[in-house]
C-alpha cells in the first residue's frame, strides 16, 4: 500500500481527487486503489515541556537557566492524538510512504517530523503540490522526488522550532522570576516575535506621548489662467525660517505676501505632464486582504482570519486562506471565467463587476514562478449567496472576489499635472491629474485623487483673484491599529537601519507569517501588554515596562533577520549545530541581564506616565495564559502555582499557529 500524507485535509482531498481511482472516505483517511491518503492536522506534535526532560525543571528557578535539552523530544498535541494514531496504524500496513507537506520550510518539518516520530525506517519520497487543481496535482503525482533532497530544509525547519523554544522558554522564566521580585503577579511571556512587536507599540505610544506640537503658517492663492481657475501653493525660499519639511515656521512673511498678492499678475514658469499606466492591485494574501478589510469595514486582523476559515471551510467559497502568495497559476486561465461565473450569479454587485470584465485579458497577477506553497486567495466557484452569510462574511468574500475580478479589467491610465508659477518673484506650485482610462479604480473606489488642472502651457499668464494665510499644526503619528500594525509587522525593514538587515527582511516574510500575525496581536491583547481604544492599539503599563526592562535587542526586529540568514545558511547545507550553540552562548549573557530592580524601575517610569488602561474586557493578571514559556499551549504552573492554558481561540490546530507563543 502507498501511503501518502499531506498537511492538512484540503491538500489530501485534492490529491485523492487527481488519482485514477475514485477515493472512498474512511475515518481519517481516504482510500484509492492500492493509494492511501491521510493528513496531519497542522503540527500534530509539539517540542516537550521542560519538565519532560527533567522533573526538576517544573518549578521554575533561576539557577535552573538556560534550559539546554542535550536530546530534543516532541510530544502530541491534545487535540491530535487520534490523527496521530491513525497515522501510526496505517504506516503500520505501508510499503511506499509519500510526505506531501506543503512545499516550504515548515511544510517540510511538518510531516517528516510525525515520520520519524512514529519510527518509520523506509524511504520517503515528496510530492510538491502548490496548486490544488486537479490537472496539477495530477503532473505533480507523476513527479516524485526523493524526500531526503529536502533534509537541509528539515533541519533548517527544526532549528527554527528548537530556537524557538530556547528562546521564549529561557526569557519567558527569567523575566517571570524576576517579575516575582517586582511584585507583579504572573508569567512574563518574551518571544522572538511578539516582543518586537509589542516594543513597535510601546515606540509609538512614547512617540505620540512625548510629541510637542509647533505652529506652521500655510499661504495659497487662487489663480485664473486662459483655461480656468486653480488654487497654488506659495513655496517660502530658504531665507525664511523653515522646519526640515520646508514648511513656514512664521506667520509674518506669509502675511505681507498675502497683503501683495491679490489682483498681482503673474506666469505659468513650468509644467510637467505625466502620463501613468496603473496596474489593477493583485490579488490578496492574509494579511494584505486583513490590512484593507481593517480599513474599510473595521474588523479587527483575528476577526479577517476567523471569517476566512469559514469562507473556505464550511462555505467552501475561497481558496485556502492562509497564504502569503499575490500570484495565481497561469493555469488558473482555463478555469478561472468559469469559477467567477458560477460565483457571481447571486450577488448584483459582483455580476455587475463581472460584465465589465475583459476575460481574455492576463495581468501580470498569472504568474507560475512567483506562486510559493500557496497561491493567492481566489473564489472557488461555488455560488455566492449572500443571504446564507453573514454581512461581515459577504463583506470579506466581495473583497477577495473583487481583486480577481479586477485582473480583467484594464489599467489605470492617468494624466498628473505639476506646475509653477512665478508671481512677484515668488514660486508658487499645484498639481492634478486626470483619468484618462478608468480601468479597475470604479471597482474600489469613485473618489478622485486629486481634481485635474485647467490646460496649462509654459509662459502664459496667469492672475491672482484670491490668496489667504492658513495657520496648522504639526501632528503626532497615528496610533497603531489592526490595519497599521499587521502592515508593519509585513514591512518590517522599514523599522531599521542596517542595510544589510533590512535587505534581509524585505527578502523573508517580515515578522510573523500570513497566519500568525493576527494571532500575535490577540496574544499581545490576552496578556495585558496591549489594549484596545476604539480602533487603536495601545500600550499598557505592563506592556510598557518590559520592552524597557529587556535588552534592547530583544524587542527589536534585527534578530529575526539575523535568525533568517542563518536559517538560509542551514538550507544550502551549513551545519545547523553552530546555529543553536550560539544561541544557547547569546542566552547566557540574554538571562543574565535580567533585573528586578531595573523591571521595578520600569514598572515605577510607566506609572508615572500616562499609560493605556488594561482593557477590563481583555485584560488578565500578567500571564493568565503562559504560552509564551512554551511552545507546547498545554498550560503549567504559573508563578503563583496555579494552572493555566492556552485560549481555546489560540489552541486550534494549525501548523501555522503552532508554537507561536514562544514566539
Amino acid at each position: 500500500m502507498r501511503l501518502i500524507i499531506a498537511e492538512k485535509p484540503s491538500l489530501a482531498r485534492a490529491i485523492a481527487a487527481a488519482l485514477p481511482t475514485t477515493a472512498k472516505r474512511q475515518e481519517g483517511y481516504l482510500v484509492a486503489g492500492d493509494t492511501t491518503v491521510t493528513w496531519c492536522l497542522g503540527h500534530l506534535l509539539e517540542q516537550a515541556p521542560p519538565d519532560a526532560y527533567d522533573p526538576a525543571y517544573k518549578p521554575w528557578r533561576r539557577d535552573h537557566l538556560p534550559i539546554v535539552p542535550s536530546r530534543w523530544k516532541l510530544t502530541p498535541r491534545p487535540r491530535a492524538r487520534g490523527q496521530l494514531s491513525v497515522i501510526r496504524s496505517l504506516l503500520k500496513q505501508a510499503s511506499v510512504v509519500v510526505h506531501a507537506g506543503d512545499p516550504d520550510r515548515e511544510g517540510q518539518l511538518l510531516v517528516q517530523e510525525v515520520i520519524e516520530y512514529l519510527g518509520w525506517k523506509g524511504a520517503v519520497a515528496r510530492l510538491l503540490v502548490n496548486d490544488l487543481n486537479r490537472p496539477a496535482v495530477a503532473r505533480a503525482l507523476a513527479r516524485l522526488e526523493d524526500n531526503a533532497l529536502f533534509q537541509p530544509l528539515y533541519q533548517a525547519a527544526e532549528s527554527r522550532a528548537r530556537a524557538d523554544w530556547l528562546y521564549g522558554i529561557n526569557l519567558t522564566r527569567a523575566w517571570t522570576l524576576i517579575g516575582r521580585q517586582a511584585g507583579i503577579d504572573g508569567v512574563l511571556s518574551v518571544g522572538r516575535v511578539q516582543t518586537p512587536v509589542l516594543g513597535l507599540v510601546v515606540r509609538r505610544d512614547e512617540e505620540i506621548r512625548r510629541f510637542v506640537p509647533y505652529p506652521f503658517h500655510v499661504l495659497w492663492a487662487d489663480l485664473s489662467v486662459a483655461a480656468g481657475t486653480l488654487r497654488a501653493w506659495w513655496v517660502p525660499g530658504e531665507q525664511h525660517r523653515l522646519d526640515e519639511r520646508g514648511r513656514l515656521l512664521e506667520r509674518t512673511p506669509a502675511e505681507a505676501l498675502a497683503q501683495r498678492l491679490v489682483g498681482a499678475q503673474g506666469l505659468v514658469s513650468s509644467v510637467e505632464t505625466r502620463q501613468r499606466r496603473q496596474a489593477p492591485p493583485l490579488p490578496y494574501s492574509l494579511s494584505a486582504l486583513q490590512v484593507d478589510a481593517a480599513r474599510r469595514h473595521g474588523l479587527s486582523a483575528k476577526a479577517v482570519l476567523d471569517i476566512c476559515q469559514r469562507l473556505y471551510e464550511r462555505h467552501q467559497l475561497i481558496t485556502y486562506p492562509r497564504s502569503d502568495c499575490r500570484y495565481l497559476p497561469e493555469e488558473h486561465l482555463t478555469t478561472l471565467p468559469r469559477q467567477l461565473a458560477s460565483a457571481c450569479t447571486n450577488d448584483p454587485t459582483l455580476a455587475g463587476w463581472l460584465r465589465g470584465a475583459d476575460l481574455s485579458r492576463r495581468s501580470k497577477a498569472w504568474n507560475d514562478k512567483k506562486v510559493s506553497a500557496h497561491h493567492a486567495l481566489a473564489p472557488t466557484g461555488r455560488p455566492f449567496e449572500p443571504a446564507r452569510l453573514s454581512s461581515q462574511e459577504a463583506d470579506v468574500y466581495r473583497l477577495i472576489a473583487r481583486n480577481v475580478i479586477a485582473q480583467f479589467y484594464p489599467p489605470l491610465e492617468t494624466c498628473e499635472v505639476k506646475a509653477e508659477f512665478l508671481i512677484l518673484e515668488e514660486r508658487f506650485r499645484a498639481s492634478g491629474q486626470q483619468v484618462l482610462v478608468p480601468g479597475w479604480k470604479p471597482l474600489f473606489t469613485t473618489r478622485e485623487e486629486a481634481p485635474p488642472l485647467p490646460a496649462l502651457n509654459q509662459g502664459e499668464a496667469c492672475h491672482v483673484n484670491a490668496a489667504e494665510v492658513e495657520d496648522k499644526e504639526t501632528t503626532p503619528p497615528e496610533p497603531f491599529t489592526d490595519a497599521s500594525l499587521i502592515k508593519a509587522m509585513m514591512n518590517i525593514a522599514r523599522y531599521v537601519d542596517d542595510p544589510d538587515v533590512r535587505k534581509t527582511l524585505r527578502d523573508t516574510d517580515g515578522l510573523g507569517t500570513e497566519a500568525t500575525r493576527a494571532s500575535i496581536i490577540e496574544t499581545l491583547l490576552d496578556r495585558g501588554y496591549l489594549v484596545r481604544q476604539g480602533k487603536a492599539l495601545r500600550a499598557t503599563r505592563l506592556g510598557v515596562a518590559l520592552i524597557h526592562s529587556l535588552p534592547e535587542a530583544v524587542s527589536r526586529p534585527e534578530r529575526t533577520a539575523l535568525w533568517e540568514q542563518r536559517l538560509e545558511a542551514i538550507t544550502n547545507q551549513a551545519d545547523p549545530s553552530s546555529f543553536i550553540d550560539a544561541l544557547v552562548q547569546d542566552l547566557h549573557g540574554l538571562v543574565g541581564s535580567a533585573d528586578a530592580a531595573a523591571l521595578s524601575q520600569a514598572m515605577a517610569t510607566a506609572q508615572g506616565e500616562s499609560m493605556a488602561p488594561a482593557s477590563k474586557g481583555r485584560r488578565r493578571k500578567a500571564g493568565a495564559s503562559n504560552t509564551g514559556a512554551s511552545n507546547t499551549g498545554k498550560g503549567r504552573k504559573s508563578a503563583k502555582g496555579t494552572r493555566s492554558s492556552r485560549s481555546s481561540k489560540t489552541r486550534r490546530t494549525s501548523r501555522q499557529t503552532s508554537g507561536e507563543g514562544s514566539r
